[in-house]
């Protein structure tokens, strides 16, 4: 019976290491990040990345606004299809796709400005922090965003 018992420990251990590493691959961008301003330094949104056919696109799935600001805020800057859409939902990075150790030639949309930018996210720190760069013309004209991965 003891040894039963330690058969049965060791593979139940050995599925949820296994489990653990499908759910979790901290080799991709796939999963949900939070992003932090870069301004404030606080939590802005909860975004979804998703990868289909080699292409990322991240949408956003929750905002923390301030209490001083709009609860559920509106791309009212945004233009096409995207204007006045709800923030909450909204697709604002599309198109990467891995180069080397990085994803490129994509384009993040700001929804405080309305402003589409290209964009390039790489992983860092084990895969727990993604750094995403906005830029118009050279990747050194632009600014740089911190997302930590959520479990």
């Amino acid at each position: 019976m003891r040894v039963l018992n330690q058969t049965n420990i060791l593979g139940f251990t050995l599925v949820t290491l296994m489990s653990s590493a499908l759910w979790a691959d901290d080799g991709s961008p796939v999963g949900l990040w939070q992003n932090i301003d870069d301004a404030s330094g606080k939590p802005r949104a909860l975004i979804r990345i998703t990868e289909s056919e080699g292409v990322l696109k991240g949408k956003i799935e929750k905002v923390f606004p301030n209490p001083n600001e709009e609860q559920n805020p509106k791309c009212e800057k945004c233009e096409g299809s995207d204007k006045d859409a709800p923030v909450v939902g909204l697709t604002i990075l599309n198109g990467l796709r891995k180069n080397g150790d990085e994803y490129s030639g994509g384009q993040i949309l700001d929804p405080d400005n309305g402003k589409v930018y290209s964009s390039t996210v790489h992983l860092s720190d084990d895969g727990k922090k993604l750094s995403v760069r906005g830029y118009i013309g050279l990747p050194v004209l632009g600014r740089s965003q911190s997302w930590l991965r959520q479990n």
